[in-house]
């Protein structure tokens, strides 16, 4: 019987967590799904499955350390070996610092970096004894400058930027490929396209990101050869500025 290969998406939304859950399930991956709703999961379970792929959603707040353990451990133990981690929670909010609060800046820190922390070392718990994987941690923009009004999210982005790069340092050498994106620009999603109807406009132009088109690339960093892995690459729109 052929060993059932399974992939984690932490932040499985409805555009880049969906769009790499379908992709590699579309591989033959089973497609384990968390977010904290396991109900709004449904959809996505639903379309992987009539296009001929497997998933299984989970609910899980990744900032809870029981949960995180109790939800790997199932997939290991009921799924099959995770040989793909994605970690895609975003947390993205702008405020002035003079309105940041405690209670935001500290969700942030817990959703972006904290969460980020519990799911990579779950993750390499699991792929170190078997000497091979791959995490994946989703930056951003704010994971290399911080803009006006964005301090927690910045500070919780550059977090998770050095987790990826220590956790790369330490993993490579035992078969464990750590990669960290840069999504820089605005994702077709239906925020953007409600939220930012000026800057959705530039999709007709190939001016947002095409969730798919990010899967492809995490995809393609999942099958890298060792002697040519990549860590932090940019993935961004022709129209965006840097």
């Amino acid at each position: 019987m052929t060993e059932r290969k399974a992939i984690l998406v932490v932040g499985a939304g409805d555009a880049t967590g969906g769009a790499i859950a379908k992709r590699f399930a579309r591989e033959g991956y089973v497609a384990c799904v968390a977010r904290r709703s396991a109900d709004k999961l449904e959809p996505l379970v639903a379309e992987i499955e009539a296009a001929g792929g497997s998933a299984r959603a989970f609910a899980c707040d990744a900032r809870v350390e029981e949960q995180v353990i109790e939800m790997v451990a199932t997939i290991e133990r009921e799924v099959g070996p995770l040989h793909a981690v994605i970690f895609n929670i975003g947390a993205n909010v702008q405020f002035s610092i003079t309105e940041t609060t405690e209670r935001v800046y500290r969700k942030v820190w817990e959703m972006a970096a904290l969460a980020g922390f519990l799911t990579g070392r779950e993750a390499a718990k699991v792929m170190l004894p078997r000497g091979q994987g791959t995490i994946i941690f989703t930056g951003a923009t704010a994971s290399l400058r911080g803009s006006a009004k964005f301090s927690a999210f910045a500070s919780a982005k550059f977090a998770l930027r050095a987790l990826a790069q220590s956790m790369a340092r330490e993993l490579g050498p035992e078969g464990i490929h750590v990669a960290h994106p840069i999504i820089d620009g605005a994702i077709d999603t239906a925020f953007i396209r409600d939220t930012f109807p000026e800057l959705y406009k530039r999709k007709e132009q190939d001016g947002t990101l095409n969730p798919e088109h990010i899967a492809d690339t995490y995809w393609q960093i999942h099958c890298q050869p060792r002697d040519c892995w990549v860590h932090e690459m940019d993935l961004r729109p022709w129209t965006e500025k840097f």
